[in-house]
C-alpha cells in the first residue's frame, strides 16, 4: 500500500504542485479575492523569518496590516523584520523570538501575549522542521514532532481563547500534501519503532496530523475559520536544506515561494464564508486529504486519541 500511496501521489504532485501546476490553477482565481483592506487586521506568523513565510508577512506589511512574527533566530529574524519594515514603510512589524520545538517556551510565549491587550485576528502555524535524525530533547520529546505537533497545538489551543475575543478570527496550518501518502499512527507518535528513522516520514506523519488536529479544532469552534494548506513544492531555503536530493531533481520545476505563500494569504484574507471550516486547501480551493483507494482514513477513536494524547501532552509543560 505505500509503494501505490508513493506513485499515486508522485503523479500528483508532477501535474498539481510544481510551478506549472501553480499556473494552471491560477487561470481559475478570482482576480479581485484580494482586494480586502486589511489595515486594521492584526497577523501572527511562525518561521516569518524566510520562505514562504517571509512572503506572507511581506504581503500583510504592505497592505498595512500589523504583524507579529514569530522566530526562532533572533538575528534572522530581525533581519526579516527590518527588510520588511523598510521596504513596505510599516512600523507594525512586530518581532518575537521563539522556538517551536520547546513546549514550555510555547506556554509561556502564550501566556506572555494574551496577557497584553494586542489583538489577533488570524494565526498562520507555518513553522515546521524535518530531522533526518531522531533527536529527542531533554525531556524526551521527539524534534520533529514537537516542532510540527506539539508545539503547534499549544500555540493554537492557546490562542484560542483569544482569537475568539476577535473579529472574524481564522487559523491556518500549513501543512503538505506529503502527508497524502501517511495514515495516522496513534501508536508511535515519536517515531520510537520507525526503524530505521526517516525524516522524509517522521514529516509526512507530523502534516497528517496538523491537518486532524485543524478538523477536530473546526468542529469544535464554530466561532474561528480554521484551515490547513498544502503551498504546492516551492523554492525555499527549508527545501534547499532540508531535501537536497529532491531539490536538485526539482529546482527547475519548483514554484516560486511567492507562489507557495498564495493560498495561505487568500486563506487569510478572501471572503471565506463560502468556504468549509476545517478543510485542507490546494491553489485557493478545498482539495481531498486521502488518495483514491489509499486506505488511509483513521477511525473516530484514533482522532479522537490524537487530540487525547496531544492534550495530556501538553498540560504536562504548561
Amino acid at each position: 500500500m505505500t509503494f501505490y500511496r508513493n506513485l499515486v501521489w508522485f503523479g500528483k504532485g508532477f501535474r498539481e504542485y510544481t510551478k506549472n501546476g501553480f499556473l494552471a490553477a491560477e487561470k481559475s482565481f478570482d482576480p479581485k479575492a484580494l482586494d480586502v483592506d486589511i489595515s486594521s487586521r492584526t497577523f501572527m506568523i511562525t518561521g516569518a523569518n524566510s520562505g514562504i513565510g517571509k512572503d506572507a508577512a511581506m504581503y500583510f506589511a504592505k497592505k498595512g496590516a500589523t504583524v507579529h512574527m514569530v522566530c526562532r533566530s533572533e538575528t534572522r529574524g530581525e533581519e526579516a523584520r527590518k527588510e520588511i519594515s523598510e521596504t513596505v514603510g510599516n512600523d507594525k512589524i512586530k518581532l518575537h523570538i521563539l522556538d517551536m520545538s520547546q513546549p514550555k517556551k510555547v506556554w509561556q510565549f502564550v501566556e506572555t501575549f494574551t496577557s497584553t491587550n494586542e489583538t489577533l485576528n488570524v494565526l498562520i502555524n507555518n513553522a515546521g522542521c524535518m530531522v533526518n535524525t531522531r533527536e529527542v530533547d531533554e525531556d524526551g520529546v521527539e524534534k520533529n514532532f514537537a516542532t510540527n505537533t506539539l508545539g503547534t497545538y499549544i500555540l493554537t489551543s492557546g490562542l484560542i481563547p483569544h482569537l475568539l475575543k476577535q473579529e472574524s478570527p481564522r487559523v491556518i496550518t500549513v501543512s503538505s500534501g506529503g502527508m497524502l501518502v501517511m495514515k495516522l499512527d496513534i501508536k508511535d507518535l515519536q517515531f520510537e519503532k520507525l526503524n530505521p528513522f526517516d525524516g522524509t516520514m517522521a514529516y509526512a506523519q507530523n502534516k497528517r496530523q496538523q491537518v486532524i488536529m485543524t478538523e477536530k479544532w473546526a468542529e469544535k469552534h464554530k466561532e474561528i475559520f480554521f484551515s490547513s494548506m498544502h503551498p504546492g513544492w516551492a523554492d525555499t531555503p527549508a527545501v534547499r536544506s532540508s531535501m537536497p536530493g529532491f531539490y536538485q531533481k526539482m529546482k527547475d520545476r519548483l514554484r516560486s515561494s511567492e507562489q507557495g505563500a498564495d493560498t495561505i494569504i487568500w486563506l487569510a484574507v478572501a471572503d471565506m464564508t463560502k468556504e468549509k471550516s476545517g478543510a485542507f486547501y490546494q491553489d485557493r480551493r478545498a482539495v481531498a486529504t486521502h488518495l483514491p483507494l489509499a486506505w488511509s482514513q483513521a477511525s473516530k477513536a484514533d482522532r479522537d486519541t490524537l487530540m487525547s494524547k496531544l492534550e495530556e501532552l501538553a498540560s504536562q509543560y504548561k
